[in-house]
């Protein structure tokens, strides 16, 4: 793909395909939807108990290895050999600019933040409030400081500037940075920005890519790249986190260049009212499709469901329909992590 057709002529950003057109005048439609929100008769909220909460497993990875856990939503906590990532943080008990409105956890994030082992870094999809969250934010850079590097696309260097936080490192599409082993790739994904009534675009959105970086063939000398090691180190796993996404066409060329994964991290959830959600979300179906089509290796985690109420779907609706459409693909059924929030998963290793 064009690696510069997501930048618009007037600065801002967009989605460069051609199913893309028209996802502005669907954005412009949300005084409906927030209309259909108000007088329309949904799905309840999960009962007490239908979203059980586990413990996690915050050991360091095995060799080789890698240890998720689903803390809700979007937020996940990736241990990697050498490396411990964040997701999407959010542990604010509501997604919103204050702490007193808007959507309500059903189950309360796990880990509590407190609880968190030392953290490497944060990979930031985009800037909408179920994702950036700055009372998060600031607890983490009080608690890390300076250890932590904030991967971002591009535009958001501002915003954590103005919160005192300045190892920031910002990506395009494609953009790379390497950190204790690992290269931070930044993937292209369809979505959108925004946090103010004027701010639509202005910074971009992503998927992340975590792969080990590629020894330097000027390091090896004939004589060690000729023979085999004794004792050769176990190459650590690649994982992809899908971010916030619609179905995009870029899906098949992230898997080429860079798979294929151990595991994918995919977005399942806030998929009703199809008309309006389908310019920004993927339903399960076409989650697993995304799966798929960038590689249909190693595990793949199901997220961004069964945190808030954000969309008109039962919250529930995204674990069964994820499940039937996995089945439905003729996947193996040991290849899909439906995890409850603070459950680990463990993939490789030994």
């Amino acid at each position: 793909m064009d690696t510069t057709a997501h930048h618009a002529p007037d600065g801002t950003f967009r989605n460069p395909w051609e199913i893309s057109q028209g996802d502005a005048e669907l954005r412009g439609r949300i005084r409906e939807v927030a209309w259909d929100w108000i007088t329309g008769d949904h799905p309840p909220d999960p009962e007490p108990g239908q979203l059980p909460a586990e413990e996690p497993e915050l050991a360091p990875a095995p060799e080789a290895g890698a240890r998720v856990t689903w803390v809700g939503h979007a937020t996940t906590l990736i241990r990697l050999p050498g490396l411990t990532l964040l997701t999407d943080p959010v542990w604010s008990e509501r997604c919103s600019p204050v702490p007193f409105w808007g959507p309500k956890r059903f189950v309360s994030a796990v880990p509590a933040l407190t609880e968190l082992p030392a953290v490497d870094a944060v990979l930031l999809s985009h800037d909408h409030f179920d994702h950036l969250d700055r009372f998060t934010v600031t607890a983490l850079h009080r608690r890390f400081g300076e250890g932590l590097t904030w991967f971002t696309p591009l535009g958001y260097r501002d915003w954590f500037r103005r919160r005192g936080i300045t190892r920031v490192e910002e990506l395009d599409w494609w953009g790379e940075a390497e950190l204790q082993g690992y290269r931070i790739v930044c993937t292209p994904a369809r979505h959108w920005t925004r946090r103010t009534p004027w701010g639509t675009n202005r910074r971009l959105w992503s998927g992340w890519a975590v792969v080990p970086a590629e020894a330097d063939p000027a390091m090896d000398s004939p004589v060690s790249s000729a023979l085999p090691a004794e004792n050769p180190t176990p190459p650590a796993p690649r994982l992809w986190f899908a971010g916030d996404s619609a179905w995009c066409p870029a899906f098949a060329e992230i898997g080429a260049r860079l798979g294929p994964f151990d595991l994918s991290l995919v977005p399942v959830g806030a998929y009703e009212p199809r008309w309006f959600m389908k310019a920004a979300h993927m339903t399960p179906e076409e989650a697993v499709r995304a799966f798929q089509e960038a590689g249909g290796a190693g595990i793949m985690v199901p997220i961004h469901w069964g945190t808030w109420r954000l969309t008109f779907e039962d919250p529930l609706e995204p674990r069964t329909r994820t499940r039937a459409a996995w089945g439905e693909a003729g996947l193996d059924p040991g290849g899909l992590a439906l995890l409850r929030h603070g459950e680990t998963v463990t993939v490789g290793g030994g």
